[in-house]
């Protein structure tokens, strides 16, 4: 499993990429920071779902730091 699909690699603070919902089919990535994790399971197959710190929802394709 990927990290992006485990909860527990997720945490407040760190530097991520996600896919926005209007960009699922494009699968344009936005970076950020994250402020909440919003998927309450411990994995998910299409990416933990978080709140950025500049408000912005989406799926975690990759950790960057």
């Amino acid at each position: 499993m990927q990290p992006n699909q485990e909860r527990s690699q997720i945490k407040p603070g760190i530097r991520v990429n996600i896919v926005l919902k209007q960009h699922q089919r494009s699968g344009k990535l936005t970076e950020g920071m994250v402020k909440d994790v919003l998927t309450n399971s411990a994995t998910h197959p299409h990416g933990i779902k978080v709140r950025l710190t500049d408000g912005k929802v989406g799926r975690v394709q990759s950790i960057t730091g």
